[in-house]
């Protein structure tokens, strides 16, 4: 929100996917009416419809005949004409299920994280040419790996050919573990790496042994001239998720909604869970074994916001002295990323 703009009577305003082409919009206080307009893009010129909302829209209006190859934003205005711009968390992908907009969330300071700036995801390797249309349409200019060598030679991303969208591999790894050869050890029955420690260990590894990567994206939001920039890991989960917690905390939001960013995960990718644990239990492992790594674990993103806490202090002090985003460039982030 900009500092002079009147804070809205509106609040707590969600976009809820009903299918492919149709969406539901609520709000509080559901007596209101507000004018809504759909747009492909975050300016309200961009505009390609308007949607009526009278006495029987009481605190929700569905929206229908939305083109699925297209990234939608809500421009909402108020009865006292105070504007607000929402849109769906979750970016609906024919080829990524955990492809999201970190935007929306409240900071400390009153504030909000603008949408359409910054993403993360899972693997883009089944990408569609329809999902090229909609990071296109988005401005995605950046694309940051951050799956290991194998990984990548495993399932390279599927990203336009005409080059728009730079590829910058940072990889980040859990020791001396390879995710392809705990696939291959899998499909043996060989699920002896996954011990029970092994997950909040690589969330604290992830801290403390590549700052760097986090800085070199951080610094990239920073330094990037495009409208928009994507980070991603596998499943879009602990490595991406790591990221989106240093970026949000940074923000300024609070730990609270960065866990529950977190945990959306665990909604985006749970269509698949069956399917892979059905897949699991075909090579002799019990699937309940591999929930933790096929999951984003509550204790997982606990244990690394203590360990930011209890070593760092703050979130804004580990990027300042571990991975070189200086305290000029956050406030510079804050300027640019926050409404």
């Amino acid at each position: 929100m900009d500092h002079n703009e009147k804070k809205s009577t509106l609040s707590d305003i969600q976009v809820q996917r009903i299918d492919s082409s149709t969406v539901e919009l609520c709000w509080q206080p559901k007596d209101r009416k507000p004018t809504v307009a759909v747009c492909s893009g975050l300016r309200r010129k961009d505009a390609l419809q308007k949607v009526p909302v009278d006495e029987s829209s009481y605190g929700c209006v569905k929206i229908t005949g939305l083109d699925p190859a297209t990234r939608h934003y809500y421009h909402v205005v108020d009865e006292d004409g105070n504007r607000l711009l929402t849109a769906e968390r979750r970016v609906p992908l024919e080829g990524a299920v955990n492809f999201r907009d970190i935007g929306g969330y409240k900071t400390s300071d009153g504030r909000e994280v603008k949408w359409g700036r910054v993403f993360r995801s899972d693997g883009l390797a089944r990408l569609t040419e329809k999902d090229h249309q909609v990071l296109t349409q988005m401005g995605i200019e950046r694309v940051f790996d951050f799956r290991t060598p194998a990984e990548v030679s495993e399932a390279p991303d599927r990203l336009p050919e005409d080059g728009s969208i730079t590829h910058v591999n940072l990889p980040v790894t859990h020791g001396k573990f390879d995710f392809v050869d705990a696939m291959a050890r899998l499909k043996q029955g060989d699920a002896s790496w996954l011990t029970p420690d092994f997950m909040v260990n690589g969330y604290i590894r992830n801290i403390e042994e590549f700052a760097s990567v986090w800085g070199e994206v951080i610094n990239g939001i920073a330094d990037s001239k495009g409208p928009a920039l994507l980070f991603h890991c596998t499943g879009g989960k602990d490595r991406a998720g790591t990221c989106a917690a240093l970026i949000l905390l940074m923000l300024g939001v609070d730990e609270e909604t960065v866990v529950k960013d977190h945990q959306l995960s665990n909604t985006y990718i749970a269509g698949m869970l069956p399917k892979i644990f059905k897949l699991i239990a075909s090579y002799g492992v019990d699937p309940d074994k591999l929930v933790p790594y096929l999951t984003a674990p509550l204790e997982c993103i606990h244990a690394l916001l203590d360990h930011i806490r209890s070593k760092y202090g703050f979130a804004s002090d580990y990027l300042a002295e571990k991975a070189g985003v200086e305290k000029e460039t956050q406030e510079l982030l804050r300027e640019r990323l926050l409404r």
